[in-house]
């Protein structure tokens, strides 16, 4: 009785919240939670093979890490360099890809099915693939590359630490371009042709078409694209697990990887939760310096 003396726009909103209220209570179980549990387990001596000697440490696993662990700034570098030249290759490439599949005209929804089969493979599969290329007894790539006459002898992709980078650099930009390029392709294709055709008669070539039509109106979709996939790359870990396992001497170790040995070979989750949570502000930080940068530029 009480909610029909109520006014329309009240019972409204009680019904959509009603409505999302389990969408709500799912991410707040799922996401929230998992969070601060997380944030909780970091301030604690929680060693799984010592359940007694749990306790309240406060920052002393965060000191650890930052001045003790002497694999963390390996794998910090590591993973920030990997992101950095990850994210801008499959920028690169995606972007060359949204741009075939705009200007064809023929075949179009068969190419971008096609384009989505590296993203839809799972990672494992992947790397477990990419590792046989890059063999350096059977792998095709070593073959194709001595048939060009590019190299001598056959290159030890895996087992040199700066070829082993460049192979899960590579590996991780065939697995993810796809994405990059089907977001871009909805972009370029919100854009008014007529755009194009007024800057031609007013002379502007291709680049300043570019730089004037083309980014002006990407730019939304660029930064939901930079801030997935910057995501991505700093969570790095079924690939590098896959291939190099870290190696060779931690030269693929990335932030992800090495959370994962403190907390299922070293059982510390304590440890493991600090590497967590810093990987997570990373992540924040990182995704309010796109937001900023993208909001001043329209600004």
């Amino acid at each position: 009785m009480k909610t029909k003396r109520l006014n329309p726009g009240a019972r409204e909103n009680i019904i959509g919240y009603s409505l999302i209220a389990p969408a709500v209570i799912l991410i707040l179980l799922i996401g929230i939670v998992p969070i601060f549990n997380t944030f909780s387990y970091s301030l604690q001596n929680y060693v799984l093979s010592k359940p007694k000697d749990r306790g309240f440490v406060g920052l002393e696993n965060y000191v650890y890490l930052l001045t003790q662990d002497k694999y963390f700034l390996i794998s910090l570098w590591n993973t920030l360099r990997f992101a950095f030249f990850s994210v801008i290759l499959q920028l690169v490439v995606g972007f060359i890809g949204a741009m075939l599949m705009h200007k064809a005209t023929k075949g179009v929804t068969l190419v971008r099915a096609a384009v989505l089969i590296p993203w839809a493979i799972p990672g494992v599969i992947v790397a477990q693939m990419w590792s046989f290329m890059f063999n350096d007894q059977l792998g095709v790539l070593n073959q194709i590359l001595m048939n060009l006459g590019i190299i001598q002898e056959n290159i030890t992709w895996l087992a040199d630490s700066f070829w082993a980078f460049v192979a899960v650099v590579l590996t991780d930009t065939w697995k993810q371009f796809p994405f990059v390029a089907l977001m871009l392709l909805a972009g370029l294709q919100t854009i008014p042709h007529e755009l194009y055709e007024s800057a031609e008669v007013d002379g502007a070539g291709k680049i300043r078409q570019f730089v004037s039509i083309t980014l002006p109106n990407i730019k939304p979709i660029l930064l939901v694209v930079l801030l997935f996939r910057t995501m991505g790359a700093l969570r790095i870990f079924d690939i590098v697990y896959s291939m190099t396992g870290g190696g060779p001497a931690n030269s693929t170790t990335t932030l992800l990887l090495q959370a994962y040995n403190y907390f299922f070979k070293d059982l510390n989750y304590g440890k493991g939760s600090a590497m967590s949570t810093i990987i997570f502000i990373i992540i924040m930080i990182m995704s309010v310096i796109y937001i900023k940068v993208f909001r001043s530029d329209e600004d």
